[in-house]
């Protein structure tokens, strides 16, 4: 019974590792669409000439071949740090699947996905990567590396998170982005993915996030909801009993009853969210489950080219 569990985490792991690496593959294919044309083949090795560096290290081969200027990239060139963090707590667990829909369409599947990409992308680029996951409890931390033994525990890890949880756990997003700020000291990209559901206050979030920026560090804050129900809250006027997946609260409405009301205030919190970001200078991204994961590859390969 050991040795069949052992043997399933091993191939449940390999299926996250090919996706991400399928992902990213077919991005990168697709890169002659985007304004990060000419990439595709040398991508780990080459970045975008900016006008007035020195022209010593343009690779004219490849000019030749994309028309475009690139300078070769340099070991030494290459060292981001990255740190992800995934919230784990039970509203992340929303929706609940069918047995035919693939698990990143549920928010954790997906924060889950996006995370093996970015791991995977960063790998290429011989980057570091960490990983913090918070619920209720800080879960997990692991400092930036970039060893192949490393990769393979965060994709162990990320591929944990997407059992169901067997007890509600709510949110404590403030407390524990203050923990994780507090680890980070050498200057790095910090990735948060969030449903931001969270009963804090707003303003004790926002210091938080802002925390994190201390050290000069970027943030940016994928923002990762299901866009049928939770934006357009889509439901036939059934009565229903709709349930707090964190605090197990219930209430019976019909949907048609509440649905104006509650998009108007879905807005108005996505709009001032964005708004606070934006004064904040941290980068927001709302992301809906079961996209293409094209969204969050743009978004970091533009934020680190800004990163400098």
């Amino acid at each position: 019974m050991k040795i069949e569990s052992e043997i399933e985490k091993v191939s449940s792991f390999q299926h996250l590792e090919m996706l991400a690496n399928q992902v990213v593959e077919g991005f990168i294919s697709g890169m002659h669409k985007s304004p990060f044309h000419g990439f595709s083949a040398e991508f780990a090795e080459h970045k975008v000439y900016n006008a007035g560096e020195s022209t010593k290290h343009i690779d004219w081969k490849l000019f030749a071949k994309t028309d475009r200027l690139y300078t070769k990239r340099f070991e030494e060139e290459t060292n981001l740090r990255c740190h992800l963090i995934v919230d784990n707590s039970s509203s992340m667990h929303y929706p609940e699947l069918k047995s035919n829909q693939p698990f990143y369409e549920k928010k954790i599947g997906f924060a889950v996905l996006a995370s093996a990409v970015l791991m995977n992308i960063l790998k290429k680029q011989r980057d570091a990567v960490g990983l913090s996951v918070f619920s209720d409890s800080y879960e997990y931390y692991a400092p930036e590396k970039g060893s192949d033994r490393h990769h393979r525990m965060l994709l162990n890890k990320l591929e944990q998170l997407l059992e169901q949880p067997k007890v509600k756990k709510t949110t404590d997003t403030i407390t524990y982005l203050h923990q994780i700020a507090e680890k980070m000291h050498r200057r790095s990209m910090i990735i948060l993915f969030t449903d931001m559901f969270q009963t804090q206050d707003d303003e004790k979030l926002f210091n938080a996030l802002q925390h994190l920026k201390h050290n000069k560090h970027k943030v940016v804050l994928f923002h990762v909801v299901d866009n049928q129900t939770e934006m357009k809250f889509d439901f036939d006027n059934a009565p229903r009993k709709f349930i707090d997946l964190e605090s197990g609260e219930e209430v019976s409405i019909f949907a048609d009853n509440v649905k104006a009301e509650y998009e108007k205030r879905v807005e108005a919190y996505f709009k001032n969210l964005a708004l606070t970001c934006a004064k904040n200078q941290i980068k927001y991204v709302p992301v809906n489950v079961g996209d293409n994961f094209e969204k969050i590859l743009t978004t970091y390969l533009v934020e680190k080219q800004n990163f400098g």
